[in-house]
């Protein structure tokens, strides 16, 4: 396991410890979780659930029928 050092001022730490605590864990592993949260690379679970959950919701190619065509890009 990798050792990592941090420099924060006191207020940061502060907030840092009070989180950790509410969350009932420590600092470093409160600081381990947010950051695997926030480059996670996939979505959530709950997210994912909700594929198809509105039927009338339109289709890509619906929403697109209604914008105008593209130019055509110069060549370089």
């Amino acid at each position: 396991m990798a050792h990592v050092t941090v420099y924060l001022d006191d207020s940061t730490e502060r907030r840092a410890k009070k989180s950790a605590k509410s969350a009932g864990m420590s600092v470093s592993r409160w600081i381990s979780n947010l950051i695997r949260e926030k480059t996670e690379t996939s979505w959530p679970q709950a997210v994912l659930a909700l594929a198809g959950a509105w039927p009338d919701f339109p289709t890509a190619e619906e929403l697109r029928s209604t914008q105008p065509v593209d130019r055509r890009r110069e060549e370089l």
